[in-house]
């Protein structure tokens, strides 16, 4: 006779929907006087905070404001920023966050798009958003942030109503209770993607997944109980990593930098004792190349998660001049951030600080709450071999993997194929099952039909002590189809000429991989700190 377990069914007492929102209330209880937040003058506590996100979710449902109505944010990472990760989805809404560089075209779209139905801009962005609304078809409510350390204040608007951030705190009510989303499946927030080619696509991420990633990040990237973070990384980039929701988890103090500049950076890690921070390899290398008396070294190690842009072994190897121990780390917007990391074995610390640099310069191994990431041949869908040369895709399944895209079934449907999130980048898998990252499969050069990883080509480039920042595309070339050509920003003061890059990279990897043609300039890039390949391919294309 079978035991029939199936009976015990779930009920309010052992099934809760898991939500970030809890990890406010939980450290609010236990810490309530424990410092939350520090932005220049601004100090407030983990109940203060609370009270503060408690009253804005009862300002939005008292305008109307429930569930899955769109909030949008156009901000910088203050403490605005941060206290809409849990006022918004306390309210029962979406929480779309902006990037702060876009276009007023683009933001029109987004408005219109994710039918924004309040709108809350920061006072410095507000002439971006009056364009924006010019062309839009809705007509969202208007909330200033009016932050006093802004550097630039434009005139606020005459002929539209608005109302400022803090009379949402005003004339809250203390005593709101927030309810719990029903169901753990309910969207939380919505981003999008950075649309380097036509429209940008809503990412929409649920209350599950973002409770499960703040429980990875915590056991992978090791982090302890009350760590005081610097929050470079932008929170309007998948929802700043999740950080929000992680750091409240572990009543951490978090240091908010509206602008981030080496100089300032270096202050505040001073300053206010810092112990973590993220940031884009963009971040790492302008902190490696700024002037020397800008520059500290800290005698308390300092743990830092980087991603984006597979960074090359160099940018990483110059962090120990700091005491920096950085992790590496991919993800997605589809998958939440960040779902591999390059998590140290002991034995690498036998290695040199070049070996060590190039080991964890590698993608790595699944996050703890990432359930299967594997490499496959794009064609036949099989897992490539664990030899380091064999490319194929990254495929992705998780409770961090997007619910879909936006109003946009078909691309949702191409993205979901065989129960795995194809997420177009081109990887390896070297024998100790760690991925690294080649290209982006629009990235990969076929050079009379051999394939050429950009990055691979960069990584040596950035060995020359010349080169500050290196970028490669492919270039139409007669005989061999493509070939790689480099565009380079030199470090400042410094000299190189074009042949001795090339030579450069022919003394340091196969020669049939070396750049062919060199162009010397500022980098394009992106708000995250990515540099913009595909208008660099334009360029080429015009060599």
């Amino acid at each position: 006779m079978t035991i029939e377990y199936d009976q015990l069914g779930p009920n309010g007492a052992n099934f809760v929907p898991l939500t970030p929102l809890s990890f406010l209330q939980r450290t609010a209880d236990i810490y309530p006087q424990r410092e939350s937040l520090i932005y220049n003058q601004r100090r407030y506590t983990w109940a203060q905070t609370r009270n503060r996100c408690n009253r804005i979710a009862s300002s939005l449902v008292a305008r109307g404001i429930g569930k899955n109505d769109t909030v949008s944010l156009f901000a910088f990472n203050t403490p605005e920023m941060f206290e809409s990760h849990f006022s918004v989805p306390m309210a029962g809404a979406v929480l779309n966050t902006i990037n702060t560089r876009l276009d007023a075209a683009t933001v029109s779209y987004i408005i219109d798009h994710g039918e924004a139905k309040l709108f809350i801009c920061d006072r410095q962005l507000w002439p971006v958003l009056q364009e924006a609304l010019q062309s839009c078809e809705l007509r969202p409510e208007i909330v200033i942030i009016d932050d006093v350390d802004a550097t630039e204040k434009p005139a606020l608007p005459t002929d539209i109503e608005f109302s400022f951030y803090e009379d949402l705190i005003d004339r809250g009510d203390d005593s709101f209770q927030w309810s719990a989303p029903e169901d753990e499946w309910q969207a939380l927030t919505l981003n999008y993607t950075s649309g380097t080619t036509g429209h940008p696509k809503g990412v929409v991420y649920h209350h599950r997944g973002s409770y499960l990633m703040t429980m990875g990040t915590v056991i992978s990237w090791a982090l302890p109980s009350h760590p005081r973070y610097l929050y470079t990384v932008p929170m309007f980039h998948c929802n700043g990593w999740g950080h929000a929701w992680t750091m409240t988890a572990l009543a951490a103090t978090v240091v908010c930098i509206r602008a981030f500049a080496p100089k300032l950076f270096f202050d505040l890690l001073e300053e206010h004792g810092i112990t973590h921070f993220g940031g884009a390899p963009i971040v790492l290398n302008m902190l490696a190349l700024a002037p020397a008396e800008d520059q500290r070294r800290f005698d308390q190690r300092v743990y830092a998660m980087t991603a984006g842009a597979p960074p090359p072994a160099k940018v990483l190897e110059s962090m120990e001049q700091f005491n920096f121990e950085v992790m590496h780390v991919y993800g997605l917007t589809e998958t939440y951030g960040h779902i591999l990391h390059s998590a140290p074995q002991e034995d690498w610390y036998q290695q040199s600080i070049e070996r060590q640099a190039e080991l964890k310069a590698r993608q790595g191994v699944r996050f703890a709450m990432t359930e299967a990431v594997d490499v496959v041949d794009p064609k036949t869908g099989n897992p490539v071999p664990w030899d380091a040369e064999t490319m194929g895709e990254i495929v992705i399944r998780g409770n961090t993997v997007m619910k879909g895209y936006l109003k946009d079934p078909e691309a949702t449907t191409a993205a979901f194929e065989g129960g795995w999130f194809m997420s177009g980048d081109i990887a390896v898998i070297f024998p100790d099952g760690y991925i690294q990252v080649k290209d982006r499969a629009k990235d990969v050069i076929i050079s009379g039909g051999e394939n050429i990883s950009s990055v691979e080509v960069e990584g040596v480039l950035y060995r020359h002590p010349q080169v500050g920042e290196a970028a490669v595309v492919a270039l139409a070339d007669e005989k061999w189809g493509e070939v790689p050509c480099a565009f380079i920003e030199l470090k400042a003061g410094t000299e190189a000429d074009e042949q001795e890059l090339i030579d450069f990279c022919a003394d340091n990897m196969a020669r049939f991989k070396r750049p062919k043609k060199v162009v010397f300039g500022e980098l394009p890039k992106t708000a995250t700190g990515k540099i913009q390949k595909n208008v660099l391919r334009e360029r080429a294309k015009e060599l």
